[in-house]
This record gives structure tokens, sequence and C-alpha cells, in this order.
């Protein structure tokens, strides 16, 4: 098990997958709309826009954490999207393209808000705790034992995810439109961004399927039930 929390490290392998998911859908579509001979498929503009929207937070956060400290940014973050979840109205301009914009801004503020659950008290708790103190015994070193597994720290709502997957009968499903949805057999649906990003951190893992209609199962990976198991 890791012996303090890492804050900085933990929120830079949390915001790195929504960056470089951002990036890969912006080229995506600029890809498609450089493309004179290929028709501009909307479902590469519906990515872009969902995956930059979903990046914002983290990287100002990041910005942000260069002057004000990552503690405080990420603080002052969590409670600017709360507030907005509470007083903002849902879109009713007369531009559907407007109104998407605003769902998928309030979906990304829930996601961030999720994907950084208990960061700020898992940080207290690690400082609070004191550093332990060298011993005096003279006794010898023992024998070197075979280095421990080192178990990544999770949040609440990644055990949660993780949880999902190994209970709830979690599978990801692709849509003729090629956007992709999470089902599942029984229980609470855990976000499909996710168990994207903890099938990309090695914590699960996808099935294979003999047809892309097929949805795939996801199941915990080693690292993933010794994630549960601490």
């Amino acid at each position: 098990m890791s012996a303090t929390f890492d804050l900085a490290k933990t929120f830079a392998e949390t915001s790195s997958y929504y960056l470089r998911r951002e990036k890969n859908a912006r080229q995506r579509c600029a890809q498609n709309m450089a493309n004179l001979e290929e028709r501009v498929y909307a479902g590469t503009i519906r990515e872009a826009m969902e995956a930059s929207a979903v990046a914002l937070p983290f990287r100002t956060v990041l910005d942000h954490a260069e002057k004000a400290g990552l503690y405080e940014a990420l603080k002052d973050m969590r409670a600017q999207l709360t507030r907005q979840l509470l007083t903002r109205t849902p879109g009713s301009s007369t531009c559907q393209i407007t109104n998407e914009a605003a769902r998928m801004d309030v979906e990304a503020a829930q996601s961030f808000l999720q994907a950084t659950e208990g960061l700020l008290e898992m940080a207290d708790d690690s400082a609070a705790k004191p550093a332990p103190e060298p011993s005096a015994d003279p006794t010898p070193e023992p024998a070197a034992q075979p280095a421990p597994v080192n178990v990544p720290k999770a949040t609440p709502a990644q055990k949660r995810t993780l949880t999902a997957i190994r209970d709830n009968g979690v599978k990801l499903q692709y849509l003729l439109n090629g956007r992709m949805e999470v089902q599942i057999e029984s229980g609470a649906k855990p976000r499909k961004d996710m168990v994207e990003w903890v099938i990309a951190q090695g914590w699960a893992a996808k099935g294979t399927c003999t047809s892309v209609r097929e949805a795939q199962p996801v199941h915990l990976t080693a690292i993933g039930e010794a994630i549960l198991a601490n």
C-alpha cells in the first residue's frame, strides 16, 4: 500500500487522461473537417465538444496551481462548479448547438466533481499523520524481502466505479452513431468516463467479442482487485 497520499501525483494521473482524450478528439475532428472529400461527421464535432468541456476544469486547476498551489486551486474549482450546478438553469436557447453545449458543461462539472471527490480529504488526512520516527533499535536489518506490490491510492468515486465493475455486470456497448454507452445487469450504473478512466489506468479491462455490435464486458484486473481489497 502507498505510504502517503500524493495529491499532485494523483491529480496529474487523473487529469492527464482527460487532457489526452480531449487532444485526440480535437485531432479527429480537425482531420474530418480538413478532408474536403469526406462529409463532415457530426459525431466527431460532438465528441470534441464533450471532451473539451470535461477537460477544461482540469486544465484550469493545473494553470491556477502554478500560483495558488494545487490544493487551493482544486478547492476553488470544486466550490465554483458546485455553485454553478446549484444555480444554473437549463439551456433555453433556440439554437440546438448552444443547448447541447450547455448540457455538456453541466455533465462536465458533474464529472469533475466525481473524479476529484475525496482528494482534498485524503490530502488532509495524509498531512495530519505524523512522520514515523527513526528507530534507535540496533537490531540488524532483516534479510531482504521481495518488494510488495504498490497498490495505487483510489478516490471514493474511483472505488465505486471498480465496485460496480466487480458487482454490477458492467458492459460497454458501441452504438450505430459511433458513440458508446455503459450497460449494467443490476445495481447502479457508473459514469462512462469513469469506466474509461479505470480501464486506461489498467485497473480494469474490456473483454473480447466476436462482433462490434456485441456489448463488451468489463472486468477488474489484479490491480483493481487489490485496490478494493485494501
